[in-house]
């Protein structure tokens, strides 16, 4: 199996078990509902460039977010918290699922997932470029 495949059956399962835990400790639907697009917002820095906004957004879709702030909150016993949690880590998952993945620098369809869905086909896998290193 590819890896792209792999990352997007990991959304899937991601995307899924977020739910069902969100819906399993009685999440209100108008919440789910109103912060699912909320991760979104990360690309309001491509207002301000590519390099920044890959980075705002690349901040708010990757897990480590999601499973500290449930992680901590189910320290703390707040479930608002984590049902917040919840709803960031299914919206990522969701977003694995449907291929949109981190973004290079480079441009907004350079992903990890190589590139975004609107720009390729079921057939064609265009691959972002490589990470930059330090020398």
């Amino acid at each position: 199996m590819q890896p792209r495949t792999l990352l997007r059956a990991e959304g899937v399962a991601v995307f899924g078990l977020a739910t069902a835990a969100y819906l399993w400790l009685d999440g209100p639907l108008w919440l789910y509902l109103l912060l699912a697009l909320a991760p979104d917002l990360g690309m309001l820095g491509y207002l301000a460039g590519q390099r920044l906004g890959s980075r705002t957004y690349n901040a708010v879709h990757t897990y480590v977010g999601p499973g500290l702030l449930v992680g901590l909150a189910t320290w703390h016993a707040f479930t608002p918290g984590v049902l917040v949690g919840l709803v960031w880590a299914a919206h990522i998952g969701a977003d694995r699922a449907l291929a949109y993945g981190l973004k290079y620098p480079t441009a907004f369809n350079h992903t990890h997932l190589g590139g975004s869905p609107a720009a390729r086909s079921d057939r064609e896998v265009t691959p972002g470029p490589e990470p930059e290193t330090a020398d």
